[in-house]
């Protein structure tokens, strides 16, 4: 009978090893999957942005430095992606953030450029690119919140132990940067 006993237990243990295992494999596929739709997102990002420059290259000379400054910074990500440094990455795609928030300063300084249909597309497309891409940030976030959360339960921990190579992982979070922070808490709007 004791033996039965012991065996349940042990079988009882086996499984929740395996189905904390695997619920934590899940996770961190969810959150890497979370990671690559910011991917897309930035490469979207970044195909507008050169058509818009393109439309825009007639109107104006501002385009040459916003085009070398966005693929500086895109090749700064690129390389920051694939040598693994995560907040080097972030910290570039944020820079060029901040170049697409000051897409509409330039509109206003050219009446024509406001006018043309293409560009006014291509802004429009900035802008939903701009908003699927903090939806993306938003969900990568959840996903490592979720995933940290998970790892870090009482039980799960041990477990995390025992296998360390393949289910603890540091997955940065996306996140503004201290100036954009000091910065939008200064913001006051002026009538």
């Amino acid at each position: 009978m004791t033996g039965l006993i012991i065996v349940i237990v042990l079988v009882a243990l086996g499984g929740f090893i395996v189905l904390t295992y695997n619920t934590l494999i899940a996770l961190i596929e969810a959150t890497r999957n979370n990671q690559k739709q910011i991917d897309i997102q930035l490469d979207r990002r970044f195909k507008v942005f050169e058509s818009l420059i393109n439309v825009v290259k007639k109107y104006m000379d501002y385009e040459q430095t916003t085009l070398k400054d966005v693929v500086a910074l895109r090749n700064q990500a690129e390389k920051a992606k694939a040598s693994g440094d995560d907040q080097g990455r972030i910290d570039a795609e944020n820079q060029i953030s901040k170049i697409a928030s000051n897409i509409n300063v330039v509109f206003e300084q050219y009446p024509q450029l406001k006018a043309n249909q293409n560009a006014m597309q291509l802004q429009e497309e900035i802008v939903n690119t701009e908003n699927k891409l903090a939806y993306a940030k938003q969900s990568y976030n959840d996903s490592v919140e979720h995933y940290n959360a998970t790892k870090k339960s009482f039980f799960t921990s041990m477990i995390v132990g025992l296998f360390r190579g393949k289910l603890d992982f540091d997955f940065p979070y996306w996140q503004l940067n201290a100036e954009k922070v000091t910065e939008q808490e200064n913001y006051t709007v002026k009538l």
